[in-house]
């Protein structure tokens, strides 16, 4: 099995300079773009591989590359941001990435800038990551050195610039234009859409927003083909993905595997099952922000379209497991809190929607809870979806809070009719 995202990452070492990266065949993809390449022939080639992007939504890479204005009457300067700030509770993939191979992270994005002709462009990583800045900036310092960043990259005539950008340390950050107003120095509250980044992001000029791992696999696309990248999937959805386990399995941790690579192999493989004495009741696939989904369907694959057709989202492929020890009540009750405190406050629905929600899960958890109030939170839910709030915060919220009343509804009923919580004793 390849793992061309992981195959220079060694735990326990140093991740390599750009001396190893370079051995181990680092920059030979930006060089070929930059002196052999049309702009569009890399945008094309992502189009090829079926590179859906990493960060959660799944979508489309280089469509999303080809909304950019291009040629010499588009508009300019350019921006790539590429999104580092991975404050998705149960996420921990991207920092494998930066940490362990951090050149792989700047030649991706020297990629991408050149396919869309970018003048500038920023990592923007989140504010905990102290060793990833300090592996970046090394990294981006080294890069500059040896010619692959800067004025006429690599003897060609495109130049760039590669800024590291340190977030605010606020989740809300971590959404695409929220991370745009943050970059400007701006509070990161939503944009409203249209206009998209691709046509109005950074300071009214064209940018692309993409995630670390998406921008990772950049690198391997072109130097070895779509059909070799596509060939690396089990589903029609190209290449590896870094997925993820944490929760009360045997082996917690991250690991390079196929997409559609199927979840109970995930579990039961590669994270080594349920610890002894603890039984499986759920599992949120993608991060806190994705719905649960049960023992019984373990068997779908781990792939976007996949696990919507299942009724949650891939997102991340960071999955978090419930065991049979735990309560679901409470567990709801702290991603909600989580939520909460993360909103910008900038729509009611969200700010007001979420307090409230809050208020009445911790009312259930602490014995205090009616049943009404479970009628009231399935309403609370729907309110939350998707095109009712400026951003996907809200709607992220609202996947586990409305899976959780669907799959654990006589946990709820429980704590309310025994007025406690059966699992604080």
């Amino acid at each position: 099995m390849e793992t061309p995202l992981t195959a220079n990452i060694q735990p326990g070492r140093r991740p390599p300079d750009i001396k190893a990266y370079r051995q181990a065949g680092g920059y030979r993809a930006l060089r070929e773009a930059v002196l052999k390449m049309r702009p569009e022939e890399v945008t094309q080639a992502v189009k090829d591989a079926n590179l859906k992007g990493r960060g959660g939504a799944g979508f489309d890479a280089g469509l999303k590359w080809s909304f950019v204005p291009m040629g010499e009457k588009a508009a300019g300067p350019k921006y790539v941001a590429v999104n580092a700030d991975e404050m998705e509770p149960g996420a921990f993939k991207d920092r494998l990435l930066m940490e362990g191979d951090p050149h792989q992270l700047i030649e991706g994005t020297a990629l991408e800038s050149y396919a869309i002709q970018a003048d500038v462009a920023y990592i923007f990583l989140r504010r905990e990551y102290h060793l990833a800045a300090r592996l970046l900036q090394q990294a981006i310092a080294e890069a500059y050195d040896s010619g692959c960043l800067g004025q006429g990259i690599l003897g060609s005539d495109y130049s760039l610039d590669i800024h590291l950008h340190i977030s605010g340390g606020r989740y809300m950050s971590g959404e695409e234009t929220g991370m745009l107003n943050a970059i400007e120095g701006r509070r990161a509250n939503p944009r409203a859409k249209p206009p998209y980044p691709q046509v109005s992001g950074l300071w009214g000029n064209p940018t692309v927003v993409n995630n670390v791992e998406t921008v990772c696999n950049l690198p391997h696309i072109v130097n070895n083909g779509a059909a070799w990248f596509r060939s690396l999937s089990l589903t029609a959805e190209g290449g590896t993905k870094i997925y993820g386990a944490s929760g009360r399995v045997r082996r917690p941790g991250t690991w390079e595997l196929p997409m559609g690579t199927p979840l109970r192999e995930l579990v039961e493989e590669h994270a080594g099952g349920m610890q002894e004495g603890y039984r499986l009741r759920g599992i949120i696939p993608g991060g806190a922000s994705t719905e649960f989904l049960t023992p019984a369907q373990l068997d779908v694959k781990m792939d976007f379209a996949s696990v919507e057709a299942a009724g949650s989202r891939l997102g991340t492929g960071t999955i978090i497991v419930l065991d049979d020890r735990s309560c679901p009540v409470g567990m709801t009750l702290n991603l909600e809190q989580f939520f909460l405190r993360e909103s910008c406050g900038w729509c009611t629905p969200c700010w007001g929607g979420l307090q409230y929600a809050v208020e009445l899960l911790a009312g259930i958890e602490a014995g205090a809870g009616r049943m009404e109030d479970l009628d009231t939170l399935d309403s609370l839910a729907a309110m939350l979806a998707p095109g009712h709030t400026f951003c996907a915060l809200a709607p992220g919220a609202a996947e586990p809070l409305g899976s959780a009343l669907r799959y654990f509804r006589e946990d709820f009923e429980r704590h309310i009719r025994e007025q406690r919580c059966p699992w604080s004793s």
